[in-house]
């Protein structure tokens, strides 16, 4: 046993040591080498700059007064004319009895299919099941997602299945005759009738006037600045209106949007509102509460109040998904510039002879480049500089064959001279 341990201990030690020779070997070639490379890779730089503001709605606030106020729509959710916004009951006895009318609607649709079965004589089971898993699919990606209004629905819809799957497989000499089956419903729908005349009687009903987009998020700005004020708002007012608090209504419980059309209005130093030209579109990316870019319309450059001008962006896209947001900080996005990024110091100017096809006359031209490593050789690329940055150069080729630079390419950074097919080891 103690012979069998010391070689045990022998293997380790000499396994670590070639470890350590391998790591110093590599440490030391690495700095002998003359010639240190790096790879390619495509890169988008942006001329952008931040900016904060507001977002504009034209918007109406839904006011209802009740103990117990219950949403029917999601955020962002179209809302018809007419169509019920919001269910206000006296007290929370209210709330109960609607859920105990969607139990019994439900247990309702359970009745109707299993006496629709009975009466042509079976169904297919099979698709049947093939509901279920739908729906048992659909309800993981819900909890995935953290969506709670689709996880309610889609519970109740695989509730639904597995009550029809039963009654689909059970046998209809074991299981309730068809005149049961006919007595449990009339008794259900009793229950709905005597639970709906209850219900009407405390429930109040908070109604759109006009369609819209809906919100539930009210924060007090719906008043304080509108669509119409952006012709004439100055710097000096979006300052007061970043330093206010708005009261919020208590009695509301929701919002339209009444216009797809919406608004961003931010405030920027002359120099940088001057790069805008109206009726032109730039690029607003939200990146905070939400994140996304949007194209939007110069609407407005107001008139220059200290050294800054009110400007005014708008877009009728995404309507839906912003619904959340007023205060935000952006970025303005102005150009994008994408190319090849390589190191600096991997730039080189080459002299290169050119000879005139009409004289035939020799000159020495310098063309910009990197060399490149291809097998054992450097080969020389000549590129375009798109953009410098402090460590960088964005690049593109400067002529387009199978022997341009791509991106992946691998590019010699340090070296002493180089020229085109120079072998490199």
């Amino acid at each position: 046993m103690k012979q069998g341990t010391l070689n045990s201990k022998i293997v380790v030690l000499l396994l670590l040591a070639a470890v350590v020779l391998y790591l110093g070997v590599s440490a030391w070639q690495s700095f002998r080498d003359p010639f240190s490379t790096a790879l390619t890779y495509s890169y988008t730089v942006d001329d952008s700059m931040e900016a904060t503001g507001f977002l504009v709605r034209q918007e109406q606030v839904l006011t209802g007064t009740g103990g117990v106020v219950e949403v029917l729509p999601q955020e962002g959710e179209k809302v018809s004319r007419g169509g019920t916004v919001a269910l206000l009951y006296q007290d929370s006895s209210g709330l109960e009895r609607r859920e105990e009318l969607e139990q019994l609607e439900l247990e309702k649709e359970q009745l109707e299919y299993a006496i629709d079965r009975l009466d042509q004589g079976g169904g297919d089971s099979s698709q049947l099941s093939q509901q279920v898993l739908d729906v048992i699919v659909a309800l993981r990606s819900c909890v995935a997602s953290g969506d709670l209004t689709g996880l309610e629905s889609r519970s109740m819809d695989l509730k639904s299945l597995i009550y029809k799957r039963e009654y689909a497989f059970n046998d209809t000499e074991e299981g309730e005759s068809a005149a049961q089956l006919q007595a449990a419903l009339d008794s259900v729908n009793s229950q709905i009738s005597a639970l709906s005349a209850q219900a009407a009687q405390n429930t109040q009903r908070v109604t759109a006037s006009q369609s819209g987009v809906f919100s539930g998020y009210v924060d007090g700005y719906e008043s304080l600045i509108t669509p119409d004020m952006l012709d004439t708002i100055t710097p000096s007012q979006l300052d007061q209106l970043s330093a206010q608090r708005p009261s919020v209504d208590g009695t509301a419980v929701g919002k339209l949007v009444t216009n797809s059309t919406w608004y961003f209005v931010c405030a920027l130093d002359q120099a940088d509102a001057e790069r805008l030209i109206e009726g032109r579109s730039v690029t607003v990316r939200f990146s905070r509460d939400w994140s996304g870019e949007v194209d939007m319309t110069v609407e407005r450059i107001g008139d220059t109040e200290n050294s800054r001008s009110a400007v005014v962006f708008s877009t009728d896209k995404f309507l839906s998904d912003t619904t959340l947001l007023r205060r935000q900080t952006v970025e303005l996005v102005f150009d994008s510039i994408t190319g090849i990024r390589v190191p600096k110091q991997a730039l080189r100017v080459d002299q290169q002879t050119v000879t005139d096809e009409e004289t035939g006359e020799e000159s020495q031209t310098s063309v910009p480049g990197v060399y490149t490593l291809v097998g054992e050789q450097a080969e020389f690329k000549p590129v375009t500089v798109l953009y410098e940055g402090d460590s960088f150069v964005l690049v593109e080729p400067a002529d387009s064959n199978r022997k341009s630079l791509r991106a992946g390419d691998v590019v010699i950074v340090a070296s002493g001279q180089l020229y085109d097919g120079m072998v490199i080891q």
